[in-house]
């Protein structure tokens, strides 16, 4: 099931050179992944999950808002028994970068000790909040803490983290839709774009 962190540059079933298709939003440069490429991969996501904590009845950890869409089509894909908890944190606001610091917005309902916890994310970009949140919950007690990303954003990240589920790897470019936002807009497009940069520019 783990795989170290640099393995994760070209993820074997993951995207790392896209076909841009045609464009569908006039706020966007291309779509870089389309509807069906999203739920064929979720599912094959699910599939692996399933099979990894068949007998463990892991705790799923929703990072708010961004993904709460890919939340909700994986646990569908998952055939074992799981509980799902949310989590808000911040380290963006409204910027399209990185500050660095973590904050805690919304906690857990749900106690993590000795539990198997799997951290659903929409993207990593630094690695920065991941490589946070994986320590506090160690630091909780989990029994295990896995780290399951929809996309993974090629040469940006920050420190080595052990990744073990990734949806596709991605250029760095500012992406929206299926849950990620900019400025809390976007999140309801159901494929992923890239944003034309003059939106977002400083």
């Amino acid at each position: 099931m783990t795989s170290d962190y640099p393995e994760f540059v070209h993820p074997s079933p993951a995207v790392a050179a896209f076909e841009e298709q045609p464009v569908s939003h006039d706020d966007l440069v291309c779509t870089l992944i389309s509807e069906d490429q999203l739920h064929r991969r979720v599912a094959q996501m699910g599939a692996d999950i399933t099979r990894d904590y068949a007998d463990k009845d892991p705790l799923l950890i929703c990072i708010l808002k961004g993904a709460v869409y890919f939340m909700t089509d994986l646990t569908r894909m998952i055939d074992c028994s799981l509980t799902m908890d949310f989590m808000a944190v911040s380290s963006y606001g409204d910027a399209h970068k990185t500050s660095g610091v973590v904050r805690i917005i919304k906690d857990l309902n749900e106690p993590v000790t000795d539990r198997h916890v799997i951290i659903l994310e929409d993207i990593l970009d630094t690695g920065l909040t991941l490589k946070y949140l994986a320590r506090n919950f160690h630091g909780r007690g989990a029994a295990s803490v896995a780290i399951a990303t929809l996309l993974l954003k090629e040469g940006t990240q920050a420190v080595p983290l052990d990744i073990q589920y990734v949806g596709f790897t991605i250029p760095d470019a500012f992406v929206v839709g299926y849950g990620l936002d900019y400025a809390q807009h976007y999140r309801n497009l159901p494929y992923i774009g890239v944003l034309k940069p003059e939106l977002y520019a400083d």
